[in-house]
């Protein structure tokens, strides 16, 4: 059986060096890189045929994540993303998802939240390459995975019993607007919001920001 091969970019060198090592534990071949731009020059050279994935941090000094996928992708070296970070920042975790990431990892991250991620993306095709994908006929859309539509019809059923309320509440939120600043938009106390945000996660059964960011991004029509 061809290895499977986890790619991990972190400008923490602790970070990096431990995550290494507990995946190496589980059978993978991990490479890793603190500098981003090393990264992106090794990832245009890998063989494309190999199973892969990509854990990529989506803040660092030199380059952030997001700017490192569009350069693999610019390259026509993109492969499945798991984002990591250390920081619920919902704009960015928005524009991860938009690009198809796997999935967004808050740090510390569980054993049990990195291995369903690490199933997922190996569970994905590679993505197309950009100059292959221009001289291919379109092709009718894959059917979504039984387990993509169960996770989507408990979604929607969860999201039907969200309030007007709520829903514009958890809206805002995952814009990455303050409790304070969503009660000035909508004439309501700070108390208020918390009670509506709360509600609402709730429902939705959503214990992190990210992770309502996820659902929410993912599930969108």
């Amino acid at each position: 059986m061809t290895a499977r091969t986890v790619y991990i970019v972190d400008d923490n060198p602790e970070f990096l060096e431990s995550t290494r090592f507990w995946l190496s534990g589980f059978g993978f071949d991990v490479k890793g890189w603190s500098d981003p731009r090393e990264a992106v020059q090794a990832l245009a050279q890998r063989d494309r045929d190999a199973p892969a994935c990509l854990m990529l941090d989506i803040r660092m000094p030199q380059m952030s994540g997001l700017d490192l996928h569009d350069a693999l992708l610019a390259r026509d070296a993109a492969l499945p993303i798991i984002y990591m970070s250390g920081h619920a920042d919902v704009p960015l975790a928005v524009q991860a998802m938009q690009k198809g990431a796997v999935t967004l990892l808050e740090k510390p991250f569980d054993d049990d939240a990195l291995e369903r991620a690490l199933n997922s993306a190996f569970a994905r095709p590679a993505p197309a390459a950009a100059s292959q994908a221009a001289h291919l006929p379109a092709a009718a859309p894959a059917a979504p995975a039984i387990t993509d539509e169960a996770a989507h019809t408990r979604y929607v059923e969860r999201e039907a019993k969200l309030t007007p309320r709520e829903r514009e509440v958890l809206g805002y939120v995952i814009q990455g607007i303050y409790n304070k600043n969503i009660a000035d938009r909508i004439g309501l106390s700070i108390k208020t919001v918390e009670l509506y945000r709360a509600r609402g996660m709730a429902k939705l059964q959503a214990k992190s920001v990210a992770q309502l960011t996820r659902m929410m991004v993912s599930h969108q029509a």
